[in-house]
């Protein structure tokens, strides 16, 4: 055997493990689960010195003015689901739930991108987190169906000012 083919052969693993880890990277850097809307904000500095976060917002995508879900089936659901934290007329609980009639946050967001909000929740570690209180995924009800929350996203919409 000469020194040729045993420097080909021990290059040969190096260049699939090469491959591999390439093909790797390249896939995962492609997947990103977070909408833009639920990145970590950027922190910016106001003049003057304070600090404040900016939260990049799907701006492309456009904001239906009614979800397609039931507007009552998602009250009723709202009455079982979301009430202890938004209270009873989605005007918030101070220290839990925010005013969900007046929430910039929820009329800038699309239907699709709210869905993904409420499905994954919001954690005390979040920034954009005020009350310092989490938010559970699903509103704490694991068994609701995307179905039952677009319902309750076309509640939301119905009573938004």
């Amino acid at each position: 055997m000469n020194s040729n083919s045993t420097v080909r052969r021990n290059r040969l693993p190096i260049l699939w493990i090469v491959v591999f880890v390439w093909l790797v990277l390249g896939v995962a850097k492609s997947l990103d689960p977070a909408p833009l809307a639920f990145r970590e904000p950027a922190v910016a500095v106001a003049p003057g010195g304070v600090a404040s976060t900016v939260t990049p917002v799907a701006a492309t995508a456009p904001v239906a003015a009614a979800a397609a879900g039931d507007a009552e089936q998602g009250k009723a659901l709202y009455a079982t689901t979301c009430v202890a934290c938004h209270g009873p007329n989605a005007e918030g609980v101070k220290g839990l739930g925010k005013d969900m009639t007046t929430s910039q946050f929820i009329a800038d967001l699309s239907d699709a991108d709210l869905l993904t909000f409420i499905k994954l929740g919001r954690g005390v570690d979040d920034p954009l987190n005020t009350t310092g209180v989490a938010m559970p995924p699903k509103g704490g009800n694991p068994a609701i169906s995307d179905e039952q929350l677009t319902d309750i996203i076309s509640f939301m919409r119905s009573i938004h000012k």
